[in-house]
């Protein structure tokens, strides 16, 4: 038997969803008694100083009798991080371009003598670092 043939055997159904650097892999596997069983995997993408990348994986197994539970947490958990933090993503604050919507209406304010112009910088992108 292929290793083509085994993947078929084992994955019975598969979801992917690509967020970022990160992907995550939903795989529905058979076990060898013929039930079936969850898989999730995190693969993450990471660049080398060569420029080069590698990937990282994390993967958890979920069976069938710990499905209810699972799916409870995972809702209190989703709904308390929104309720707690609604669901702008804060880290995006870090980043060098972000713009709060108060920080337009800052500099809107401001005159033209106050505004520094932005001619001597160089535009770069942080996906070529």
């Amino acid at each position: 038997m292929s290793d083509y043939e085994t993947m078929d055997k084992e994955e019975i159904y598969s979801k992917v969803l690509r967020a970022g650097r990160r992907t995550y892999f939903f795989d529905v596997r058979a076990t060898k008694a013929g039930d079936y069983y969850l898989t999730i995997t995190e693969s993450k993408k990471f660049t080398n100083d060569d420029g080069s990348f590698h990937y990282k994986k994390h993967k958890i197994y979920l069976y069938k009798e710990d499905f209810t539970e699972f799916k409870e947490i995972l809702a209190e958990m989703t709904d308390y991080i929104i309720n707690e933090k609604g669901q702008e993503v804060i880290s995006e604050r870090h980043q060098r371009d972000f713009k709060r919507e108060d920080d337009f209406v800052a500099q809107e304010a401001k005159t033209p003598e106050d505004t520094k112009t932005t001619e001597s910088f160089t535009d770069i992108s942080f996906d070529d670092i």
